[in-house]
């Protein structure tokens, strides 16, 4: 039987197409696999600012979730913004009943704007409960210091690891570099010392959704089957190439989106029982 390969992304909705749910359907896309969605919250914002989020009801996105699983069971889960506890907490419910795998968390608090987008409760059922589920945890040098208390990167790592995380992205796009380079650290489950990812870093304004993008791009590649180290080094590279290609478009009067859709691959097509 041919199937295509699949991701289901939990996350919020962005109108101005940017970040969040309507982000990861490009990347899925635009790297092959097969995209589906349970939307969490409606997030109205564009490329200057968020103006207001409204979570949906917790029912409808555990009906969401069942509703994608009973169909057409995921190859690798990405969550995004969860909002409110209740939604964490029905979010972890469904995944773990559902035994899902090759779950991404990108634990959504602010935007790139600077715009807060959940509670501090949602912090907490997201620490206490979503990080043990996930198999890679992909927090920016904010979220890695909101969940740990420390700018240390080692003792990020320590301390994410007692709160159960197997995989660690210690993301460093925003982090200041003063010799041009963007430096990512993975830190993987049964070592101790995490593999350095360097790339160039992207001078350009267009970096809405950046967060969404790479998580995304990480779920695929771990749906069309490789490793953590390499699932992570893709996806690396094509949110550098898709910042590149979205650097000198103006799009919006703020933060603009980087180009999802530069490259985009065929659908990847498996044979399974």
């Amino acid at each position: 039987m041919n199937c295509y390969t699949t991701a289901l992304s939990i996350a919020g909705s962005d109108p101005s197409g940017g970040a969040g749910i309507q982000a990861d359907i490009k990347t899925m896309s635009a790297l092959g696999v097969y995209g589906m969605t349970a939307i969490t919250a409606i997030a109205v914002q564009n490329t200057s600012g968020v103006r207001s989020v409204t979570g949906i009801e917790p029912e409808a996105v555990a009906a969401q979730i069942d509703a994608v699983f009973d169909d057409i069971y995921p190859d690798a889960v990405k969550i995004g913004m969860l909002f409110s506890p209740d939604i964490a907490n029905i979010v972890a419910d469904r995944l773990v009943e559902r035994n899902a795998k090759n779950i991404v968390l990108d634990p959504v608090m602010v935007a790139t704007s600077g715009d807060r987008l959940i509670s501090e409760e949602a912090i907490d059922v997201i620490t206490r409960r979503i990080i043990p589920v996930a198999s890679l945890i992909t927090p920016n040098v904010n979220e890695a210091i909101a969940l740990t208390g420390t700018d240390d990167l080692k003792r990020q790592i320590e301390a994410l690891r007692k709160l159960g995380a197997k995989n660690v992205l210690l993301k460093g796009g925003d982090r200041d570099s003063s010799n041009g380079m963007s430096v990512d650290y993975l830190a993987l489950e049964g070592y101790d010392e995490p593999v350095v990812l360097e790339s160039r870093r992207v001078i350009t304004k267009n970096n809405h959704g950046t967060g969404c993008t790479l998580s995304s791009a990480i779920a695929s590649c771990l749906a069309l089957g490789y490793d953590m180290v390499e699932s992570v080094s893709r996806a690396k590279r094509y949110i550098t190439d898709a910042l590149k290609a979205g650097a000198g478009i103006t799009i919006g009067h703020g933060h603009g989106p980087v180009n999802h859709l530069y490259a985009p691959v065929p659908l990847k097509i498996t044979t399974k029982q």
